[in-house]
């Protein structure tokens, strides 16, 4: 492979901007996008060899083999593409699904290939023929982009762009409901920086008030890592959605200290007793079972069990399949709530949307 950018590439990032949709637009000339909920993936295309790189710089190429002859049917001879690794299921994208293709076993990711088969929604351009796109304004590299986009075949698409902001405020509250989350909104005259947060992300925001069930020791050792949060379903049993995490160092210490007088010595006692068994993690959903993504790193996901009845307050952007899917954040502890009113009814329903209709959405640049 011989391009004028070459693999790996960490591609550009984006900084969230956490304010009302409706006040939160920058009033600089920016480009919009959706922002879709899949794998980042940058495309280097060198005749016949194809390589898809991650975000984390990893190829991604034997992972998905039933997108390589659309590549070719569908990019130019010598480019690099970034775009992002979707899965559907129905009209609705599917990004439990998408995890699960990252399989070590060839005959697996074969079967998978055809059971649910990934796509690639290209939205930037880093390099085409001999040319290094990456200095060239954002504008430049989406109408290079434009310009061989009518030539992509199924399942190659490119995603839609305006810089009409009511028609991205309809985007934003429209698209959730195709599993879409939010929008990217990109400076049209700003280069492809690699690695860093030059352009911008609006993500859905909404707050529970969850029971915080358990947590887990913080990596080095001093302090709580993440809170494992629940909702009482339909059965008032106490179904596990995710974390919250990311605290400072001050903050882990103070949990252990505030949680400390909770913990629950004898773990029969607590709901989830029953995950301590080996077969209660085969899907590897509840707290404590390695997953695809961590079960091979050797880390400890062991928990410790509290009583189920402190209640914080959370902020998530969206709940998939019965989990949080997003950053979640704590923001308080709710001393005021008990903890049997918490209850799955809480979270918000979003309006389904088609996600075929995401794709026939004109772009107005």
């Amino acid at each position: 492979m011989d391009l004028p950018v070459m693999p790996p590439v960490k591609p550009m990032l984006a900084k969230a901007i956490d304010a009302d949709a409706a006040t939160a637009l920058p009033d600089a000339d920016v480009i919009f996008e959706p922002k879709w909920d899949g794998f980042r993936c940058i495309v280097f295309r060198d005749g016949d060899e194809i390589v898809l790189g991650s975000r984390n710089e990893k190829p991604l190429t034997r992972y998905f083999p039933e997108l390589l002859d659309p590549l070719r049917a569908s990019l130019p001879d010598r480019c690099v593409v970034d775009a992002e690794l979707i899965v559907a299921s129905g009209d609705h994208l599917d990004f439990n699904a998408l995890q699960q293709r990252i399989h070590p076993a060839e005959s697996r990711v074969n079967k998978l290939a055809e059971e649910t088969p990934a796509a690639v929604v290209a939205f930037d351009l880093l390099a085409l023929g001999d040319d290094d796109f990456s200095e060239r304004p954002f504008q430049e590299r989406r109408r290079a982009l434009e310009s061989f986009a009518g030539d992509f075949v199924e399942p190659i698409r490119l995603t839609p762009a305006t810089r009409d902001r009511a028609v991205a405020q309809t985007w934003f509250d429209d698209f959730e409901g195709a599993g879409l989350d939010g929008l990217i909104l990109k400076p049209a005259d700003a280069p492809y920086v690699r690695d860093k947060r030059t352009q911008f992300k609006l993500k859905h925001a909404r707050t529970a008030d969850c029971v915080v069930a358990g947590y887990r020791v913080h990596k080095s050792g001093d302090g709580v890592g993440s809170l494992l949060l629940a909702l009482h379903g339909e059965d008032g049993g106490l179904q596990h959605l995710g974390v919250a995490a990311s605290f400072t160092a001050k903050r882990r210490v103070e949990f252990a200290e505030e949680l400390a007088p909770h913990v629950l010595d004898d773990i029969s006692e607590h709901p989830w007793s029953a995950w301590l068994e080996a077969e209660a993690h085969v899907d590897g959903r509840m707290p404590g079972a390695p997953n695809r993504w961590s079960g091979a790193d050797g880390r400890d996901h062991s928990w410790v069990p509290l009583r189920p009845e402190l209640v914080a307050e959370i902020k998530y952007v969206q709940v998939t399949d019965g989990r949080f899917r997003g950053t979640t954040r704590f923001l308080r502890w709710r001393p005021d709530r008990e903890a049997s009113s918490c209850s799955m009814t809480q979270l918000e329903v979003v309006e389904p949307f088609a996600l075929g209709e995401v794709f026939k959405a004109s772009s107005s640049l």
